[in-house]
């Protein structure tokens, strides 16, 4: 039976809107109409920080591109190796609604003193910053092939992964979360990182999610 959502908060920038709703308990975040993401489905993103993490050699800094409803930045917190976990979002209101409506789904991650949170569009950010990192994970829209915000779109091309590379440690990891299958984005990162790992995640409705996950 359909149940229709309660609006909770709502902003509009030059990105358009975004809506938080709750619907029978659980919080979803929604981008000018569309659905992206809610608080009672974080499989694919919790895979996303631990085969990475998993994959690379003594892990201590993360880098997490995009902040969701918090699972991937929990996830990196719960393993106690981890110094620092770096978080950029562009949304304003993700990082103000998980620090209340969707606190306790990162188990108030944001308190925890290893959590940076920089407010920054993540494409233009990464060729800014000088820090260096184990670990990169990036949630960013909904992959390389499926694009809500067209400028997000270069993020997945050759030379931004050629420049992720350049902020990992010789023995980092990048792990890339995707809502579809992506041969010729996979092609590119065997390109540029030696060993391409693709995990698919089974969705009790449709499509399954994919994680990619890349190391020299």
């Amino acid at each position: 039976m359909y149940t229709a959502p309660i609006i909770i908060d709502r902003a509009e920038n030059t990105r358009g809107e975004i809506q938080l709703q709750k619907r029978d308990g659980e919080y979803e975040i929604i981008s000018n109409g569309t659905f992206i993401m809610a608080t009672y489905n974080g499989e694919s993103e919790r895979l996303l920080v631990k085969k990475a993490i998993e994959k690379a050699e003594q892990p201590k800094r993360v880098l997490i591109g995009g902040l969701g409803v918090g699972f991937s930045l929990a996830t990196a917190l719960a393993y106690p190796e981890i110094e620092t976990v770096t978080v950029v979002e562009i949304e304003l209101k993700m990082i103000e609604w998980n620090q209340t409506y969707l606190a306790n789904y990162s188990n108030e991650a944001l308190k925890d003193p290893r959590t940076v949170v920089i407010h920054a569009d993540f494409t233009n950010w990464m060729s800014q910053t000088k820090q260096i990192y184990d670990v990169i994970c990036l949630d960013i829209d909904n992959g390389p092939d499926w694009m809500m915000i067209d400028s997000n779109r270069s993020l997945y091309e050759k030379d931004s992964i050629c420049l992720l590379k350049s902020l990992l440690t010789p023995t980092g990891v990048v792990a890339f979360w995707s809502a579809t299958a992506s041969s010729k984005f996979v092609d590119r990162l065997q390109e540029v990182f030696g060993d391409v790992s693709i995990y698919e995640v089974p969705q009790e409705h449709g499509e399954p999610d994919y994680v990619f996950v890349a190391s020299q």
